[in-house]
């Protein structure tokens, strides 16, 4: 049987890598403090780094590091020692863009895995196979290619290369997130890390003859959002994907919540073990795209797998969130004789409220909270204090990192 393919997740911080890691991720992508494109995660020192490493491995996983910046010569200062940092400290791959920074680090870490970006603008087999000959273990081709060519580029490429390409996640308005937008409006580079989302503010026109007569934008009586992407999600068609060859499937997020790290890594993570389980009569499961639809979202789209974006692509009326689901607690430890969940708070919680409990590779189930205490099993009717311990009892077993949520009512 041919190599399964790697489910590859975000890393903000320590804690979002072992959630990544536990829900199942083959290997997860994180930033170190230089060099990356995430000013907005907390991203990770060279302890904290070899801290995720020992964990994933432990666990017969792997850590790529993102060092994808579009430099100038002040920038790529320090390169050389730092790779030969992460190196030492076992990192699996880096994952750049720049050349310039592909020579540095081949010098300076020569048996380092190198990983070319999708800020790369990888559109072609012979873009990869330049990559290849270069040395390179992996292209993460640009989101701009449709499943057809992606098939295309396997076929001439995979025995020379692995290919990578992205699953889910936000979507950018410009080619291969390479936009200038940011950087031209509030002086936020994006191509070093610091993008400011312009694409997702709301826009009016300007005639040059006329200044300051604005002429809006308008789908509706609110306006229109004309550069607002809709999220890629492709677990409708997971098969198709593995089929095609890819050696990576990858999320986007590093500055997500552990919540949503957790409810899509596990959704995904299903939808691949359950193809594998039985390729031939492997059919969708619609459960896990509702799953999905739990955590905080834009509505969805398949980008350019089929074909190329279009008005379908994007959100016209607003720029927020859909929220059906409010994330409520961690379960940190469970008492098997009493079945008394122990619970660390995130969203305020009363007593008597229907809510729901899942963990790794495990269907969710609904529990009312009939019995609720302090840490001090004292009876109380709501925990609201930020990060409050408190006690439950539950109708199953429930595992340290299990997480608990309840249906909005907003």
């Amino acid at each position: 049987m041919t190599k399964k393919v790697e489910l590859l997740a975000p890393a903000g911080d320590l804690n979002k890598l072992k959630y990544a890691i536990d829900y199942g991720a083959d290997a997860v992508y994180l930033g170190g403090e230089s060099f990356g494109l995430r000013k907005a995660s907390k991203n990770f020192n060279i302890d904290q780094i070899a801290k995720g490493v020992k964990y994933a491995h432990d666990r017969g996983k792997k850590v790529h590091v993102t060092l994808n910046i579009i430099p100038h010569n002040k920038d790529i200062i320090g390169v050389g020692n730092y790779a030969k940092n992460l190196y030492d400290i076992g990192v699996d791959a880096v994952i750049v863009s720049d050349p310039g920074m592909f020579t540095n680090i081949r010098e300076s870490a020569p048996n380092l895995d190198i990983h070319i970006s999708t800020q790369g603008s990888v559109t072609n087999s012979q873009t990869v196979k330049f990559w290849a000959n270069q040395g390179a273990k992996r292209v993460v081709l640009a989101r701009e290619l449709s499943l057809k060519e992606i098939k295309e580029i396997v076929r001439d490429c995979s025995n020379l290369i692995e290919i990578e390409t992205f699953l889910h996640g936000a979507m950018c308005m410009s080619y291969s997130g390479r936009c200038l937008l940011s950087n031209y409006m509030t002086g936020r580079d994006a191509n070093m890390g610091d993008c400011a989302q312009p694409c997702r503010y709301k826009y009016y026109l300007v005639e040059e003859k006329r200044p300051g007569e604005y002429f809006p934008i308008e789908e509706h009586e609110e306006g229109s959002f004309i550069m607002n992407s809709k999220d890629l999600c492709m677990i409708e068609h997971i098969d198709e994907l593995i089929e095609a060859g890819i050696s990576s499937l990858k999320i986007e997020g590093r500055v997500k919540s552990e919540y949503y790290l957790a409810t899509v890594i596990r959704s995904y993570r299903m939808a691949i073990d359950a193809y594998y389980n039985n390729p031939q009569s492997y059919r969708y499961d619609p459960a896990l795209l509702e799953e999905i639809k739990k955590v905080s979202h834009r509505d969805f789209t398949t980008g350019f797998f089929y074909g190329k974006a279009n008005q379908d692509s994007q959100v016209y009326e607003n720029n927020s969130y859909i929220r059906g689901y409010d994330f409520i607690g961690i379960a940190l430890d469970y008492d098997k004789d009493t079945q008394i969940a122990t619970i660390e708070q995130r969203n305020r919680v009363f007593k008597g409220e229907n809510i729901e409990i899942f963990g790794p590779g495990v269907k969710y189930f609904n529990q009312t909270i009939d019995f609720m205490t302090d840490e001090d099993n004292k009876d109380i009717e709501v925990a609201n204090r930020a990060k409050q311990i408190f006690k439950i009892k539950t109708i199953n077993e429930v595992k340290p990192g299990f997480l608990l949520r309840r249906k909005s009512n907003i």
